[in-house]
């Protein structure tokens, strides 16, 4: 089971899920996934398309923004426009960071930066990088 880490009360941040997960996700309530990890990086990763399944088999709403490095506008956008539509989001890649760091670039004012920095170190993950706090 991954590990499933609470950013806000609508969007939470895991590393590596397995299809298992998605009735954990369904059963705390999400109704979006979103998948911020390229298919094939990692040997015996599961497949978009097998957590996108059994996403739709739970009644959960799947978005593939798949981030190589750092995220671009268009996994920012995409990632925002997924967050903003759900009640709760569950975002995913190796580790959870490219996926907090996507959604807290479309978070990103200047005037909220320093407490988007205290909401992923709360989680346990470093956004300085791309918040500049």
């Amino acid at each position: 089971m991954s590990d499933f880490r609470k950013v806000t009360e609508t969007f939470w941040v895991a590393p590596q899920i397995e299809v298992a997960d998605v009735a954990r996700a369904k059963s705390l309530g999400f109704t979006l996934i979103i998948n911020n990890r390229p298919d094939g990086e990692a040997y015996g990763q599961p497949t978009g398309a097998e957590i996108e399944a059994a996403a739709a088999a739970a009644g959960i709403d799947y978005l593939a923004a798949p981030v190589i490095g750092s995220p671009g506008p268009s996994q920012v956008a995409a990632v925002s426009a997924g967050v903003a539509a759900a009640a709760k989001t569950l975002a995913y890649c190796r580790s959870g960071t490219r996926s907090i760091m996507t959604w807290a670039l479309g978070q990103a004012t200047a005037e909220n930066r320093s407490e988007l920095a205290r909401l992923g170190a709360a989680a346990g993950y470093d956004l300085s990088p791309v918040l500049g706090a």
